[in-house]
Parts: structure tokens; C-alpha cells; sequence
């Protein structure tokens, strides 16, 4: 028997082989065990935990009555996977087909789509885990399918935003938009209340990627978001609108604005504008443009005109430099004031001479002009200011804008006398009608209220809202002779005959504002306005319009455009509101301070 021969160059490459193989071996061993022990670990329990989030329930957004405005609308998203069918279940598959909507072939193609090719040009194929079914189906269709028990197919919540009254108060309440984020009106304004706070889910999964319910470790449940319940009136809402409609067709404005409150609290019934949009499809650019979406009663300016005259009257009343008799000589075109002489500005009529109540009654630019100058530039200033002008309202919407009061040292040597008249100063129409409710509120500056209080699932107050007093601007006397003085406004003799309605005491002040064009006042481009409140005698409501550039044959007189859509939407609130008629106006005057007994000098 021989041995065979074996070379050691042979045996010395085997033996090199195989302690290479081991070297190998024992090197990635140690990488998996020892180097990237902790990385590994960490895909591991990426791969076998499972953490999902709960989504919470935003909160609802109602009106004074209950009224839903915004509401949150839960949905379910139902698929299957592919990897999970069973053979058995597929005599399920008509009536699943008849519940989502879809026909037998559907349902079939979309079980047998078991892989996808990743990439355009690759080869490589990867398992499909979820094909979609149906999106948004409500809770009895999902309930159902859960029902068939077919197994693979599942379903996913989500809740999603909607509006049911559609443009409705569009600029009151904003929108949340497809990330779910807040963006404008209430929903950003009172976000922190309507959001709630999210849960979370830790639990296990296995191979096949399905929870297992008994590994579950930690469960934080989602808390719903509160619900906000506003101080608008859906109904009145409807009213202000519709009065746009008719504005917009009859005028083709620019743009409207209407807003009504309650005279005593401040209250907002409805605030209304135009153009407006849809926040179901505030991503439909094309149809509401994005300049649609902002709140011009908040974020528009304009020179207030006529309407700001009650605040060098009142002012001038307050501050006891004249009486509502004294007589101005208003046939003049210039006066010397300070040791020079200012030129005055015109009136649309004659008047040789006024008294203080006919000046604001006829709405003399020259009247108004005097009592300006027995002012002075401070306390003119002052009063403005006092009125609310040239700060924001606080209204609590964001976006609002203070508009434009300049201090005395910034003054010209005309604004005197045209700041009286309104030039010379811009104002939202918010601040507008805020500091109208003024006169009606016995010389109390009202805050804009719009949130009367936030509640829980159980209608239990979590916050409650009231109305705040931000200051004394005039006397109770002096707001009653300026009530008195506006009701002859809308008068026989008035600017404003046509807001006038049968059996209510009606006071209010127009506004026929020329649009600064190319530096320069223009002849053709107006803003029309109208700002009052009824029964003059007790005021209950105050309804500010204001039309941006209406079009028709000659001027948009605030008289002729911006009244009469106070008339209507006033004589429609009345007959919802069930607001009772006035005292003959015999009496509304009798009970008014006597001229006759007027002080000199009044004290708030």
C-alpha cells in the first residue's frame, strides 16, 4: 500500500484558504456582534415596532344659535393587501364590489396587483402591500365591509375639514388647509382651542407586518378639539349677503363691505364682503383668486369722508366750545386762524350760515371745517384717536390693519381743516362702524366682539367671552344730542332720506369719498358709504356698508348706494329679530338735552 504524495505547495494553499474562510467568517461575525451591534439593533426594532399616531377631532365652529359653520367630517380610507387575500373570501367579492362603488373586475385587478416593478428602467420587483379601494367612505359603508370579513382588506380614519353653508361667513371663519394647518379667520385665530392633541400607539408587528395586540406597550388616547361658539348670527349672515348680491349685480363694485352688531356689547351679528370665496375649495385659485380670501371689512383702508364728521362734532360738544345752536358763517372761503389765512373747502351746496346742528345734518365741509379750527390740532387729534381711529379694533380675526391717524407734528397747514371732513386720515370699515356704535353706545367704545364662549363635547364652557368697554370717548348727553342730530340726517331734510324705515327712528351719516388716483383725488372713482344704527331712541343695532367703487351714471353717493342697503338689511333684521318700532319722534326729541339749557363746558 503507498501513500500518496501530496506537494506542500498544494497543502500550503488549502491550509491559506481555509484560514482566510475562517478569518472572513469570525471578521463578520464580529462586525454583526461586536462593531454594529447597536445600529443593527436599531433597524431591528424599527422593523418589528409599529408607532402610529391617533389623529384628534377638531372642534366644531358654531353660530349664536348653534348654527354649524365649520365642521369636522370623520372618513375612512379602505384598502386591502394583496399578500393577504385568502382563496376562500373570494365569493365576498360581489357584495364588497356593490358597498365601495365598484364593479366584480375592479376589485379583482386590484387583489391580483401582488407586485410593482420599482423604477422605469429596473428590473427590481417589490412586494404590494396596499392598494387603495375607496377614499371617504362614511362609517356604515366601512362598517359593512368590516362586516364581510375578507381578510386583507382594511381601512384608515381621517378627518377632513368642511364647511357646510359653503361661502358663508367665508371670511369670518377662514380654512385649514390639505396639511391641516390653520390659516386664516377663526380656525387660525382660535387654533390652540379647536386642534386638540393627537395620541400615539407603541406596539409590535410581525413578519407579515400585522400588529400584535398583546405586545402592545403604550397607548396615549387623542383629545378632541373644543368647540368655538361665535356671536354671529347665521341668519343675519344670510341677510348682509344677499344685500351684497343685489349691490354687486346692480353697482359692479370693486369691492362691499357689511358689518352689524349689537349696539350695547359690540357684538357681531354678520360680517360680510365681497368678492368672497369658498373655503371648501380655497385651493380652486382660478375660480376664488387668492386676493378673494382677505377680510377687506379688516384689512381695507379708505378715507372715511363724511362719515368721520361726527367726531369733530361730538368732540367739540364734549369739550363745551360751542353749542348745537351756534352759527357758523360758512359762506366764506377762507379764514384766519393763528395769524394766517386758510383756505376752506368746499361745500357740494351753498350755506351763507349753519348752525352746529344743521352743519352736521346738511353735512357741510365748511361747518365742519370751524369747528375744527375752535378745536385746535391737539385736541382734535385727541378725539380721533379717542374714536378709535388710527389703532386696530381688536377684533379677533388677525389681519386687521390700524389705518392711518398722522400725529399733530406731521400735520400740513390744511389738514385743520380737512382732517374734520375725513381727508387726511384712512380707516378700516370696522373702524368705521366701531366708532359709530360710540354715538349709539352712550359715548362708550365698544371692542369688536366675535367669540362668545368655547365648550366642550358636553356643551360645558371651557372659556367664556364678554363684551369689553375700552373707554369713555364722549358724555352720555353729548352721545344722546349727536343720536338726535343723526336721526334728522336720515330726515326729510337729510343726506340720507333713503335708509329711512316706516315706524323706526333711524340715525346714521353717509359717506362719498373720492379715491386717491395718481396722487390726485379722482373725479370718477368713489367709495359710498353708510353708517348707522335703530331705533334711534334705544339703539339695538348698528349696520355699517361700504361700497368700493360702484358703477353707474354719475357719482356713487353714499346716499344713493350705501343707504338703501342699510334700509334693507335693517327692515329684514326687524322681521327676525322682532326689534320693536320706535317712539313717534315727537318724543325721541322731547326726551333729549334742551339746546337751550346746554353747559358750556361738559365733563364726561
Amino acid at each position: 500500500m503507498s501513500r500518496a504524495f501530496v506537494s506542500g505547495a498544494r497543502s500550503s494553499i488549502v491550509l491559506a484558504t481555509v484560514a482566510i474562510a475562517f478569518c472572513v467568517l469570525f471578521g463578520r461575525l464580529f462586525y454583526l456582534h461586536v462593531w454594529s451591534q447597536q445600529e443593527l439593533l436599531q433597524h431591528l426594532e424599527a422593523n418589528r415596532k409599529t408607532f402610529s399616531l391617533i389623529e384628534a377631532r377638531r372642534g366644531n365652529i358654531v353660530d349664536a344659535r348653534g348654527n354649524l359653520l365649520a365642521v369636522t367630517r370623520t372618513s375612512y380610507n379602505i384598502g386591502v393587501d394583496p399578500q393577504m387575500v385568502r382563496e376562500e373570501d373570494q365569493h365576498k367579492l360581489p357584495q364588497l364590489a356593490e358597498l365601495i362603488g365598484k364593479t366584480v373586475e375592479e376589485v379583482e385587478e386590484a387583489l391580483d396587483t401582488k407586485v410593482r416593478v420599482v423604477g422605469a428602467s429596473s428590473n427590481e420587483v417589490r412586494l404590494v402591500r396596499w392598494v387603495s379601494l375607496m377614499r371617504g367612505a362614511d362609517e356604515a359603508v366601512n362598517n359593512a365591509v368590516a362586516a364581510l370579513n375578507i381578510r386583507g382588506i382594511y381601512s384608515n380614519r381621517e378627518h377632513s375639514r368642511a364647511y357646510p353653508a359653503g361661502t358663508l361667513a367665508a371670511h369670518v371663519l377662514g380654512y385649514v388647509n390639505k396639511e391641516e394647518t390653520a390659516v386664516t379667520g377663526v380656525e387660525r385665530f382660535f387654533d390652540y382651542y379647536l386642534r386638540g392633541q393627537d395620541g400615539w400607539r407603541e406596539s409590535e408587528r410581525d413578519g407579515r407586518r400585522r400588529e400584535l395586540a398583546q405586545f402592545r406597550e403604550r397607548e396615549v388616547s387623542a383629545s378632541d378639539g373644543l368647540n368655538v361658539e361665535l356671536t354671529l348670527d347665521q341668519m343675519v349672515q344670510h341677510i348682509a349677503e344677499t344685500e351684497i348680491a343685489r349691490l354687486v349685480e346692480e353697482f359692479r363694485p370693486e369691492g362691499v363691505s357689511v358689518i352689524v352688531s349689537e349696539a350695547s356689547t359690540g357684538a357681531v351679528l354678520a360680517m360680510a364682503n365681497y368678492p368672497t370665496y369658498d373655503p371648501n375649495e380655497f385651493f380652486n385659485t382660478q375660480k376664488y383668486p387668492i386676493a378673494n380670501q382677505r377680510n377687506r371689512a379688516l384689512t381695507d383702508s379708505f378715507e372715511p369722508g363724511s362719515t368721520f364728521k361726527i367726531v369733530p362734532v361730538a368732540a367739540a360738544l364734549n369739550e363745551g366750545v360751542v353749542n348745537p345752536d351756534d352759527v357758523f358763517q360758512t359762506g366764506h372761503a377762507q379764514v384766519s386762524y393763528r395769524g394766517r389765512s386758510l383756505r376752506l373747502p368746499s361745500d357740494h351746496r351753498h350755506y351763507d350760515s349753519l348752525s352746529v346742528y344743521d352743519v352736521m345734518v346738511k353735512s357741510s365741509n365748511r361747518g365742519v371745517a370751524h369747528l375744527g379750527l375752535q378745536l385746535g390740532e391737539q385736541r382734535l387729534y385727541d378725539y380721533s384717536a379717542a374714536f378709535g381711529f388710527g389703532e386696530r379694533t381688536g377684533c379677533a380675526l388677525g389681519g386687521e390693519i390700524s389705518g392711518t391717524l398722522h400725529r399733530v407734528s406731521a400735520w400740513d397747514g390744511l389738514t385743520i381743516t380737512r382732517l374734520p371732513m375725513g381727508h387726511a386720515v384712512s380707516a378700516t370699515p370696522m373702524q368705521v362702524h366701531a366708532a359709530m356704535s360710540v354715538i349709539a353706545n352712550n359715548g362708550i367704545l365698544m371692542q369688536p366682539m366675535l367669540t362668545r364662549r368655547v365648550f366642550d363635547r358636553q356643551g360645558q364652557d371651557v372659556v367664556r367671552f364678554s363684551p369689553q368697554a375700552k373707554r369713555r370717548v364722549i358724555s352720555t348727553d353729548v352721545a344722546q344730542i349727536l343720536s338726535q342730530m343723526l336721526a334728522d340726517v336720515v330726515g326729510e331734510n337729510g343726506t340720507a332720506r333713503r335708509a329711512a324705515i316706516e315706524n323706526y327712528n333711524v340715525a346714521g351719516k353717509t359717506g362719498t369719498t373720492q379715491k386717491i388716483v395718481n396722487g390726485r383725488y379722482s373725479n370718477r372713482h368713489h367709495v359710498a358709504s353708510f353708517s348707522g344704527f335703530f331705533p334711534a331712541d334705544r339703539p339695538e343695532l348698528v349696520i355699517t356698508v361700504v361700497v368700493d367703487e360702484p358703477r353707474l351714471n354719475g357719482t356713487g353717493y353714499g346716499g344713493s348706494v350705501a343707504a338703501p342697503a342699510f334700509r334693507n338689511i335693517a327692515e329684514a333684521c326687524i322681521a327676525y329679530l322682532g326689534i320693536r318700532p320706535s317712539r313717534t319722534r315727537e318724543d325721541f326729541i322731547a326726551q333729549q338735552p334742551s339746546s337751550h339749557d346746554w353747559p358750556r363746558r361738559l365733563t364726561n
